[in-house]
């Protein structure tokens, strides 16, 4: 089950409370299932690429979920406890379904966010990528990978980049180098 149908917007059957479920499943889903469709499609693409750049080095350290939470939150108008919830079921299902999901999550996106959003997003994955004061080359990989998915040109892609230059790691090692 991808994220979009744990969200109750996939193509599957919708996500919805069943006799048994335990009350905090039924609190889920019933905050859930009070956002728009769309915007419920959108957050949940958005938040799992955000995850993927996140898990790139196969772990979420606190300070990625931290600054998922807050861009989810912020771009989202959600209140902090559903963001969060949306960041934690992202992040559990890059973890678990991350080499099938990715780029079927992604064009996802791609196909309900505005060129603008899309740029939007770029931006947010440096961010996350960032939070723990550092750009490694693995999460510049993927961001690169996500870059293409989305149909941002190279020279995009490095605009992007240039922005949060200081916490990129491979320029670090090179001014480490030269200072020496």
């Amino acid at each position: 089950m991808g994220i979009l149908d744990m969200l109750g917007v996939g193509s599957g059957p919708a996500f919805s409370a069943r006799e048994g479920d335990t009350d905090t499943v039924k609190r889920i889903v019933s905050e859930l299932e009070a956002l728009d469709p769309r915007q419920a499609r959108f957050l949940a693409s958005f938040s799992y690429v955000l995850s993927r750049v996140a898990n790139a080095d196969s772990t979420i350290c606190v300070n990625e979920t931290e600054a998922m939470r807050e861009i989810v939150q912020k771009l989202g108008h959600l209140p902090e406890a559903q963001a969060l919830l949306v960041v934690e079921i992202a992040k559990s299902q890059a973890r678990l379904l991350g080499g099938t999901e990715n780029y079927l999550v992604t064009r996802e996106f791609q196909d309900v966010a505005t060129a603008a959003q899309r740029l939007e997003l770029l931006d947010c994955l440096f961010a996350v990528a960032a939070a723990d004061g550092a750009i490694s080359t693995i999460e510049e990989s993927q961001t690169g990978q996500i870059a293409k998915e989305l149909g941002f040109t190279h020279p995009e892609y490095v605009a992007a980049l240039a922005n949060h230059s200081e916490h990129r790691t491979v320029l670090r090692l090179l001014r480490t180098k030269r200072e020496a």
